[in-house]
């Protein structure tokens, strides 16, 4: 039964409605109301952030871990200019979020924090909903709900803090999202690519973040073809366990999973872009046939144009060429009776040199692959540090992984980190960071995981530089004293901050920081000193 309520009660029930239970944000004029209505009338949850970029970077991994709609509340002008690079991120990453935004009054265009708030989110790629008037609130709210789902982007409600206290009669909305497969492959480009697939003699089969639904199906292509399984680094850990698994494609693959793939002659693609670092630039797709699948027209031909596109469900794709090579009696390629999967999946030795005073990288990844907890959410900064994380620290699925990558960024990992942590309270969190991304953003929300509890675990590869950039003056011959820093102690900071912290400059200390992860209570942050000329270069 509709009621009188104001606004700002309108708009926190409606989120609940939506299956809301708990929404990432910071508190201003134009939201704070309403997110005590959700919280004190709805039951749900409010997690504040201390910055609101990352808030929005909470929510982005929520969404991800939990497979629910992630939301977020910023305030109005300062407030969301602050979120447009974690905006950026969500957007690129098709991440479904809601993001309630305050707007500054209608009433008063030259309020101090007033500014074009549409154009601002337009230009990070998420989409706009205007809260048009009062008595619309919970039908806008429910649109912002269903293009977040279908657009899969953050959708910003943009919410007018002279609303607030308008009185209006609530009605619920909730709009169906029509969700189902995106179609079955057929016709004559269907025929075409089960022509070169049957035909392949050294098929592979490669799997992106758009067919993490369909791991079954493509197993059981994989198994009818006897083909080899690869992921693009958005599906990491899809095919864990698979007796064929080669695990990443392209600039991330061991030196055999590479040689493997540029003698195969058929790619089978599903749910991938075909990112130029998946293909190493289109040199991995050189000379053999590709067929690519998607239910985005958007997705193919972006990095390279493929011999066939089929614009549909992969797994539902999967299904029908598995049916129509067994009609066709097509023999298996015995391409997998060759292979050595243990070679496959050997990332190179560590060749590193020992340092006074550092601990070698390769080497203390090694040892947190066999000790860090094995049911863990992994998310990864930006910087020189990550491929080798990457590549050498599994995760137990893709929805376990967390790359923070989407716009190229560093400093956005660890607010993720809380997202993820509050999507899976009864899982271990690690996160790789570097120097310089923990003190640009990790630094703020390192205390938000203490309040919180979080069973979090941060790895901090300190090599008292911006790596990335440390190593292109080296490579000319130039000097790079200044890309390097003097920080202060993480591991100091993390224990004033109220967690653990260890830090590592020998093996033995990392065997202390190993017996410390056991013993841990909270958040606990393991600083790993490095020698900047002994990182491995980034593998792409």
């Amino acid at each position: 039964m509709s009621s009188k309520i104001y606004v700002y009660q309108s708009l926190a029930r409606a989120a609940h409605a939506h299956d809301t239970d708990t929404m990432f944000g910071l508190m201003g004029d134009a939201n704070l109301f309403m997110v005590d209505s959700f919280v004190r009338d709805c039951g749900g949850r409010f997690v504040p952030a201390a910055h609101e970029g990352s808030s929005i970077l909470m929510a982005l991994a929520y969404a991800h871990v939990s497979g629910k709609v992630g939301v977020a509340t910023v305030t109005h002008g300062p407030a969301l200019t602050n979120c447009a690079t974690a905006l950026t991120e969500a957007a690129r990453g098709h991440i479904p979020m809601v993001v309630f935004a305050g707007d500054t009054p209608i009433d008063n265009p030259r309020h101090l924090q007033s500014m074009d708030q549409r154009e601002l989110v337009k230009a990070t790629g998420a989409g706009f909903e205007q809260l048009r008037t009062p008595e619309t609130a919970g039908k806008d709210v429910a649109r912002a709900f269903y293009r977040a789902q279908v657009e899969r982007r953050p959708i910003v409600l943009n919410m007018p803090a002279d609303f607030m206290w308008q009185e209006v009669t609530h009605d619920v909305q909730v709009l169906d999202v029509f969700t189902a497969p995106g179609g079955v492959a057929q016709g004559d480009i269907l025929d075409e690519a089960i022509g070169m697939i049957a035909s392949a003699r050294r098929p592979l089969i490669l799997a992106g973040g758009g067919a993490v639904h369909a791991r079954a199906q493509l197993i059981a292509l994989a198994d009818r073809l006897e083909a080899p399984l690869a992921t693009t680094l958005k599906a990491k850990g899809l095919f864990n366990d698979h007796p064929y698994n080669i695990d990443i494609f392209g600039t991330l693959s061991t030196p055999a999973a590479y040689d493997l793939i540029a003698q195969s002659d058929c790619i089978i693609c599903f749910g991938t872009a075909l990112h130029d670092f998946t293909t190493d630039r289109g040199k991995l797709m050189k000379d053999k046939r590709i067929v690519q699948v998607d239910v985005e027209p958007t997705a193919i031909g972006g990095g390279l144009h493929p011999d066939a596109a089929l614009i549909a469900d992969a797994g539902l794709t999967a299904e029908t060429i598995v049916y129509w090579l067994n009609e066709a009696e097509i023999a298996p390629s015995g391409f997998t009776r060759e292979l050595d999967v243990a070679t496959l999946t050997s990332h190179p030795a560590n060749t590193g040199k020992e340092t006074e005073g550092f601990v070698n990288y390769v080497y203390a990844l090694e040892r947190l692959e066999e000790a860090l907890p094995k049911d863990r959410v992994l998310l990864t900064d930006g910087g020189r540090f990550m491929t080798e994380v990457w590549c050498r620290i599994s995760a137990p699925n893709p929805q376990s992984f967390v790359g923070t990558v989407n716009f190229g960024a560093i400093g956005l990992g660890l607010q993720e980190a809380v997202g993820a942590g509050v999507a899976a309270p009864d899982r271990p969190v690690v996160i790789f960071s570097g120097d310089g991304g923990f003190m640009m953003g990790g630094i703020n929300e390192f205390n938000t995981a203490v309040r919180l509890g979080l069973d979090l675990i941060v790895i901090v590869a300190n090599d008292s530089a911006y790596g990335a950039e440390h190593i292109q003056f080296i490579d000319r011959k130039m000097d790079p004293s200044l890309t390097e820093f003097h920080w202060p102690s993480f591991a100091a900071i993390a224990r004033s901050l109220g967690g653990e912290g260890v830090e590592v400059t020998s093996k033995d200390e990392l065997e202390t920081a190993l017996a410390a992860l056991e013993k841990r209570k909270g958040p606990i942050l393991i600083e790993l000193r490095l020698d900047p000329h002994d990182v491995p270069r980034m593998r792409i």
